[in-house]
């Protein structure tokens, strides 16, 4: 079985519409700026959904996201089995999100969001998806949002740096005053003040003076399991970066400490796809210690945060399948503001096109099931652990 390099981080499950057509990633149109709330002659402001989160460090928030969150089952893919979310990425944000995770590759010398092989899926280029995420950070002013995207084919920074760029997006990139691990980070409404509002994590870079906003991710974040087949198997032990020796010892060093919460079923040998039959116990905010919330986002979230493991809230949760649950349920608990954000744009109707097909015509007529997909990959001469 050959392993690919590409998200053993994150990657997620494989869709394949086809190997000549790209998926669409028409992302949605953007809302209006998040209102803000007013309990007072003068309007509060809002950051993040909230003006409790205002005050508070980059650090000491939860800062929940969509595990794969170019990869979609939905209308524009139709419904894939290996989609790891419902909705686009400025949906996921206009509804709350404020982490987004994507997993990069090299195709025809372009930088593309490719999962695990261009050949199966392109989601395409990353410069045109940063664009539509810089429209949105445009109109929503008081938000902080991060990006963290696997380098899968070790592309240079400066290759990152090129797509930033030209998509504009780079002039919102918060460059740190110290990039050593354990260095102060800002609160939110300074970060906003000064425009600095998207925090961008990538694997396998160095980083560079010339590009100071694009940050080598194992300098800063450690993370938790990934490759889960069994609710039971949910922990808050570090499993990469290994240098960093334990999770109690990268927290002391300052690494900020990212969730890894979802799970797979095996489709063939090698070949993992999103569960999503047991998306909403995955994804429960439940606390009660149960058969039944087993694995639940709530439970896990408790057993790593607060008089747990760690001592300290998850700074990052990353999860498949983001309105099931609902997750925001769980990442509102852990920021404290459970039943009071604000601004947040409800999502449409599950199935009802959230990503749009693009102009030539899309695939809605392309739909893979189980066993053309592992035909194809017999095709293809691999074996895939898509995650």
């Amino acid at each position: 079985m050959v392993r690919l390099p590409s998200l053993p981080l994150f990657t997620t499950a494989l869709l394949l519409p086809s190997l000549a057509l790209t998926q669409s990633t028409t992302l949605s149109p953007t809302p209006p700026p998040p209102s803000t709330s007013s309990t007072s002659s003068s309007p509060e402001i809002a950051c993040n959904n909230s003006p409790a989160l205002c005050p508070l460090a980059y650090n000491n928030i939860t800062h929940l996201g969509a595990h794969n969150s170019a990869f979609l089952r939905d209308p524009s893919t139709s419904n894939s089995i290996a989609g790891n979310q419902f909705y686009n990425a400025t949906l996921a944000l206009s509804s709350g999100l404020r982490l987004l995770q994507a997993q990069v590759h090299l195709h025809n010398n372009v930088l593309e969001l490719c999962h695990s092989l261009c050949e199966l899926l392109d989601a395409g280029s990353l410069q045109d998806w940063l664009s539509k995420i810089k429209h949105w950070l445009d109109t929503n002013p008081n938000e902080v949002i991060t990006l963290l995207l696997v380098n899968a084919d070790n592309q240079p920074i400066t290759s990152f740096g090129d797509a930033f760029q030209s998509s504009g997006i780079s002039e919102y990139g918060f460059i740190p005053s110290n990039t050593s691990s354990g260095a102060k980070w800002p609160v939110l409404s300074d970060m906003i003040s000064s425009n600095q509002r998207l925090v961008t994590f990538i694997t396998g870079i160095d980083e560079s003076a010339s590009h100071p906003y694009l940050l080598s991710e194992f300098n800063h974040v450690f993370e938790t399991p990934f490759n889960i087949t069994s609710p039971s198997q949910f922990a808050c032990a570090l499993d990469r970066p290994s240098s960093a020796g334990t999770a109690s010892s990268a927290l002391q060093n300052g690494l900020l400490p990212l969730m890894n919460h979802f799970m797979y079923i095996d489709l063939t040998s090698g070949i993992q796809i999103p569960n999503v039959d047991s998306i909403d116990k995955t994804n429960s905010p439940s606390l009660t210690v149960s058969n039944d919330t087993t694995g639940s986002l709530g439970r896990h979230a408790e057993l790593c945060s607060g008089s747990g493991q760690w001592g300290q809230k998850p700074v990052f949760v990353l999860v498949d399948f983001f309105n099931r649950g609902p997750a925001m349920e769980t990442g509102d608990r852990l920021n404290g503001i459970e039943g009071k954000a604000v601004g947040r744009t409800p999502l449409p109707v599950e199935g009802s096109g959230s990503a749009t097909a693009d102009a030539s015509g899309g695939r809605g007529d392309m739909k893979m099931n189980r066993g053309a997909f592992a035909a194809l990959v017999g095709f293809l001469g691999v074996a895939l652990l898509v995650l």
